[in-house]
């Protein structure tokens, strides 16, 4: 398996680009509104409503409340629809989140400021003052969401196997440079272990995401997914109640073979 990301400034014609190499590739395009079909498939949206033709709909949406557990949810989904196949990921994170494993090919799509507004106008229709606005927005919103993730600049070239200006390049130049990155001998495809390391990944957000939600979760709680999807739990609880609450939390979680609980319950007061 492989993947490539496709980060995008806004107005550059990222996504068509995005969209055009998981055509000629055959691989799956994984944007804003899969994610959120596979988040609703995986129960972590009560419902899907059709994204607003909007580049932050997704975000806004998602984390409108609780931040952190949509945080842990949001890259669990991103780790399972990875677990799938060749995939195009267009946003969304994905390049923070995939930046360890070498089967993953990372692209930053740029261009100045007057091309980019000049795409909104013919794009969306209007005029050029709107479109900066649409544009500042944007960047903001990825800029926050980055370092609010992440603690990383979205636009750290350091991220990014290589960066693309489409001030001078269609799409079509522009994906077939892609390509022929992407299908280099030093980009390996992912291996039995990466498989397993992005299961582990989903594994311990959702968990994390579930304890969150419970109000059970503390910095003195620690888990590690073991061999055969064993998860071992240890660490500090102030209660035998809290201890079996996070047990019996954990058991509902979809993967996991086996809990090892080893939480010491340590009263936090002695009469």
């Amino acid at each position: 398996m492989n993947y490539i990301t496709v980060s995008e400034m806004i107005g550059t014609g990222g996504e068509k680009v995005a969209r055009k190499l998981a055509k000629d590739l055959n691989y799956d395009f994984i944007g804003d509104e899969e994610l959120m079909a596979a988040a609703s498939t995986m129960g972590f949206l009560a419902e899907v409503v059709k994204l607003e033709e909007k580049p932050i709909s997704f975000f806004d949406k998602f984390f409108s409340e609780k931040p952190k557990i949509y945080l842990d949810k949001f890259q669990a989904v991103i780790y399972e629809m990875a677990k799938k196949g060749d995939a195009v990921f267009f946003g969304g994170g994905a390049q923070f989140l995939l930046q360890s494993f070498e089967c993953a090919f990372h692209v930053l799509i740029i261009g100045s400021m007057e091309k980019r507004i000049n795409r909104i106008m013919e794009e969306k229709k209007v005029g050029k003052e709107v479109a900066e606005r649409i544009i500042a927005r944007s960047d903001n919103v990825k800029k926050s969401f980055a370092r609010f993730a992440y603690d990383e600049d979205w636009l750290n070239w350091r991220l990014y196997d290589l960066v693309v200006n489409t001030d001078k390049l269609n799409i079509e130049a522009a994906t077939k440079i892609i390509v022929e990155g992407a299908m280099a001998d030093e980009i390996k495809a992912c291996g039995l272990d990466s498989i397993r390391i992005l299961e582990n990944l989903s594994l311990k957000r959702r968990v994390e995401a579930a304890l969150i939600e419970a109000g059970l979760m503390s910095s003195h709680i620690f888990f590690n997914v073991e061999d055969n999807n064993d998860l071992r739990i240890s660490g500090v609880v102030y209660s035998a109640e809290d201890k079996m609450r996070i047990e019996k939390i954990i058991k509902k979680i979809g993967g996991i073979n086996y809990i090892k609980n080893e939480l010491i319950v340590y009263p936090s007061s002695v009469t």
